[in-house]
C-alpha cells in the first residue's frame, strides 16, 4: 500500500535536506514546483525523440516490473500538490529535457536550481519508495548512464550559451564565484570569457596567488586537497563499520575499496584518520595532492547516484548527515598516494566523492601510476555538480589537525571554510 507523504512532512525534510542546506537547491520549495511545471512543455516537445541514455532507463523501467512498481510509488507518495510527475512515462520524459539542460544562474536565491537534475528528484526521493529507488543498482547504473550523456552536452559548446552577462557573467554571479580570482578574469574580451563550454567555466582554474601553498617546502605540513568547509575529522577509524547509521565512524572496507584494487589497502589504512571537507557548487572544483610521493593505484569507483541516509526517527540532520554516507555508497575516484621517507613511506588515499548528479570525476592527465607528486600539485577536477572530498592517512602519518574539529551531528553543513593548498595537519 503507497503511504502518501504529508506536506507538513515533505517540507521538513526538504529543509534539512543536503542540497538546500548546501545552497544549490532554492530556499523556497515552490521554486521546485515551477521547475516541475516548466519542464512538462519542453518534454512535450521532445516527446518523440528520447536521448538514448534515457532510453535504456525506460527499456529497464518497463521490463523489471518490481523495480516499475517502486518508481511509481515513489511518485505516487509524493503529496498531491506537489506531485506533478504522475507516472512514469513523465519521468522519463522530464530526464529527457535535463539530458540537455545547462543549468542557468537566477539572481534571486530564493529561486535559485543550481542543480536540475537534484531538483527533478527533489521530493520523490524523500519518500520511502524512493530511498529504495535510488539505491537499486538497475536503476543506479541506468542513471549514471544519463549522468554521462548530460556531462558529455556540458563539454560542448552547445552549452556555451549561459555564459553571458545575464546569467554566470551578471555581477551578483561574478561575486558569488568570486571570478575575479580565476584566470578567467583575464579574458573577459573574449566570447564566453574564454571558455569552450558550461565544464569548462565550472571547473575553471584558479590563479595561484589566490591559493598560495603553505609550508615553504616544509614536507611535514600537510595542505588541504579543495576548497570546501570541514565536515569531520576521525581519528583510529576501524575496518568496518554501520556508516549508514548516524554517529558511526568511517569504514575502511566500504570507502576505499574499488573492484580492481579491491582490499589491498584496507588492513593499512586501519586505525587511521579521516578528514572530510565539502565543496558547495560555488568552490574552485580542481583539486590537488596533500603530501609529497609516489602514485600507487588509481580508480574510479562506480557508486548510487542520489542514495541519502535515512533515518527511523525525526531528525533535522537526517539528510545533512549523508556526507559521509556518500564516502562509501556515490562514485569516487580513489588515489593512492604513497609518502616518502620523510613521512615513513606510509599511504594516503584521496577519496574523490562524486555526490548527487556530479557527472564526471577526472584525473589531471599528467597523474599516474608510479608518477612523482607534490603538495600543491593539481590531481584533477570535478564537473558539473556538488561534491566532497576526503583523505584517509595510514595511522603515524598525522601528528595533529590544524583546522579545527567539526561535530558533523550537531554542525554537518557550517563546518570551518578551507583553501585548496592551505595547512590542515602536520605530519610526525
Amino acid at each position: 500500500m503507497t503511504t502518501v507523504v504529508t506536506p507538513q512532512e515533505l517540507h521538513a525534510r526538504y529543509q534539512n535536506t543536503f542540497g538546500r542546506v548546501g545552497g544549490y537547491l532554492p530556499r523556497n520549495p515552490a521554486a521546485i514546483d515551477e521547475f516541475h511545471k516548466g519542464l512538462a512543455p519542453r518534454a512535450a516537445d521532445l516527446k518523440e525523440e528520447l536521448h538514448s541514455s534515457v532510453q535504456e532507463l525506460a527499456d529497464v523501467l518497463h521490463s523489471d516490473g518490481v523495480l516499475r512498481m517502486y518508481v511509481q510509488n515513489m511518485l505516487r507518495e509524493v503529496p498531491q500538490e506537489h506531485r506533478h510527475i504522475h507516472t512514469v512515462d513523465e519521468l522519463i520524459q522530464y530526464l529527457n529535457v535535463v539530458v540537455k539542460w545547462a543549468p542557468s544562474y537566477d539572481r534571486d536565491p530564493l529561486k535559485q536550481i543550481f542543480l536540475p537534475m537534484s531538483a527533478l528528484f527533489g521530493y520523490m526521493r524523500l519518500t520511502p519508495s524512493g530511498g529504495s529507488v535510488f539505491r537499486n543498482q538497475a536503476f543506479g547504473e541506468k542513471l549514471h548512464g544519463i549522468l554521462k550523456a548530460w556531462c558529455a552536452y556540458l563539454d560542448s559548446p552547445e552549452s556555451a550559451h549561459v555564459l553571458n552577462t545575464r546569467d554566470w557573467f551578471s555581477q551578483s554571479a561574478i561575486e558569488l564565484n568570486r571570478l575575479y580570482e580565476y584566470e578567467c578574469w583575464n579574458h573577459r574580451e573574449k566570447d564566453h570569457w574564454g571558455f569552450t563550454s558550461f565544464n569548462d567555466f565550472f571547473h575553471r582554474p584558479v590563479q595561484d596567488e589566490f591559493r598560495p601553498l603553505a609550508g615553504n617546502g616544509d614536507p611535514s605540513v600537510i595542505v588541504a586537497p579543495n576548497d570546501g568547509t570541514v565536515y569531520n575529522i576521525q581519528r583510529n577509524v576501524p575496518r568496518s563499520a554501520d556508516f549508514w547509521l548516524k554517529g558511526q565512524p568511517y569504514s575502511l572496507e566500504n570507502m576505499v575499496y574499488g573492484p580492481q584494487c579491491k582490499d589491498e589497502y584496507v588492513s593499512a589504512l586501519v586505525g587511521g584518520d579521516v578528514y572530510q571537507a565539502f565543496l558547495s557548487v560555488n568552490s574552485f572544483h580542481r583539486w590537488n595532492v596533500p603530501v609529497d610521493g609516489t602514485i600507487e593505484h588509481l580508480e574510479i569507483v562506480p557508486g548510487y547516484p542520489f542514495s541519502h541516509v535515512e533515518s527511523a526517527s525525526p531528525d533535522p540532520a537526517t539528510y545533512t548527515h549523508s556526507q559521509g554516507y556518500q564516502a562509501h555508497v556515490s562514485t569516487r575516484g580513489l588515489a593512492f598516494i604513497r609518502t616518502g621517507s620523510e613521512l615513513g613511506n606510509r599511504l594516503v588515499c584521496a577519496v574523490v566523492i562524486g555526490m548527487e548528479e556530479v557527472s564526471s570525476i577526472s584525473w589531471n592527465p599528467k597523474i599516474k601510476v608510479g608518477a612523482s607528486v607534490a603538495r600543491g600539485q593539481e590531481l584533477g577536477w570535478f564537473s558539473y555538480g556538488g561534491s566532497s572530498m576526503a583523505l584517509v592517512f595510514q595511522q603515524g602519518v598525522v601528528d595533529e589537525f590544524t583546522v579545527p574539529f567539526n561535530n558533523p551531528d550537531q554542525h554537518p553543513d557550517d563546518g570551518p571554510t578551507v583553501f585548496v593548498r592551505s595547512q590542515i595537519a602536520r605530519a610526525r
